[in-house]
């Protein structure tokens, strides 16, 4: 049985497993999700030592934290993290309204998920984005003020840059910084990874898998359902994803050599960037998610590292990883 090791998550915050597990995709993003199946795979995954699950309470509008309630009824409040992204706005024909970081905006949005969750605080709470109307000196301070009053226990933040998170760092300590980091998505290595260093801010990793780009499971080249988020990203479509599948296949050839398949290869190589790297897996099945529990039983030396980084590497990946509109919201982009 897999043995999950646990770290420190940045320099103030709580003791996590060396994986978490993401609630994203069992709420429609990626096509339709059997409910019996996401909350098998939550216990699985408590079962298994993972402690840190992440949600947003914008995902499907509520329906992850409703889904996530109801996996952890009968679960000890200590023995799991909750890490909740708030602030993006949505209309009832599954329409984006933009973010609201305001302060009231911050005690509303808690206030519900509180409710969803069924607890009577949250771990760790951030703003899905940076709301660019509302300083982040405010909604960080909203959020401190939250936790002196007991409904968070920690403050974190999510695909932001490094000035903004040098701002957030001065009003109150940031336990984390949420953001894609991949193998073929590496941007934060030359500026943002090294800041969260220097202020003992952690990264939870998302899109380790590059929304299941860097595993197995794409190779086929099966369509997307309508419904599938990947049905409109860029790096899925046409040419974009044939160049993107031989980065694939030269991994496979690696991941072969060592019994292992090309997600956990992912996994391993971003566990092997720090203790400080935390990969947040958005698996939704127990399967899936022994598979990815799997990479910590892979072992990498440094030659076989940069070998997998030369099979795939980052600047060959082709197409953003997000239509450009959704790019042009990312302060962790400017």
């Amino acid at each position: 049985m897999t043995t999950i090791d646990t770290t420190k998550l940045g320099t103030t915050g709580p003791v996590v497993s060396r994986i978490g597990l993401g609630g994203m995709s069992m709420s429609g993003v990626y096509g339709k999700a059997d409910e019996k199946e996401s909350i098998a795979t939550i216990h699985a995954a408590l079962d298994a030592g993972v402690n840190l699950i992440d949600t947003g309470d914008f995902y499907a509008m509520g329906h992850n934290e409703m889904l996530i309630q109801r996996a952890l009824a009968d679960r000890k409040r200590e023995d799991y993290l909750l890490s909740v992204k708030f602030g993006a706005l949505r209309g009832p024909n599954d329409s984006w309204g933009g973010f609201d970081g305001r302060p009231a905006a911050v005690r509303n949005f808690l206030a519900y998920s509180l409710q969803r969750l069924g607890v009577d605080y949250i771990d760790i709470y951030r703003p899905a984005r940076l709301d660019p109307n509302v300083p982040i000196e405010d909604t960080v301070g909203a959020i401190a003020e939250m936790v002196q009053a007991g409904f968070v226990r920690h403050i974190g933040l999510s695909e932001i840059g490094v000035d903004t998170l040098r701002r957030a760092a001065a009003v109150h300590p940031i336990v984390d910084l949420q953001i894609e980091y991949s193998l073929i998505t590496r941007t934060i290595e030359e500026r943002i990874l090294p800041t969260a260093r220097e202020l003992g801010t952690a990264i939870t990793a998302y899109g380790v898998l590059s929304r299941g780009l860097l595993s197995d499971s794409l190779r086929d080249r099966r369509p997307f359902a309508p419904d599938d988020f990947r049905a409109h990203s860029p790096r899925f479509q046409g040419e974009n994803l044939t160049a993107n599948l031989r980065l694939v296949d030269a991994l496979a050839a690696i991941a072969e050599g060592h019994g292992a398949t090309v997600a956990q290869l992912a996994i391993a190589w971003a566990l092997s960037r720090g203790a400080d790297i935390v990969p947040v897996i958005g698996a939704r099945t127990a399967e899936r998610l022994a598979e990815s529990l799997g990479a910590l039983e892979l072992t990498l030396s440094e030659d076989e590292l940069a070998a997998i980084e030369a099979a795939a590497p980052a600047d060959q990946v082709a197409g953003t990883r997000y239509a450009a509109p959704q790019m042009a919201l990312l302060d962790s982009e400017r």
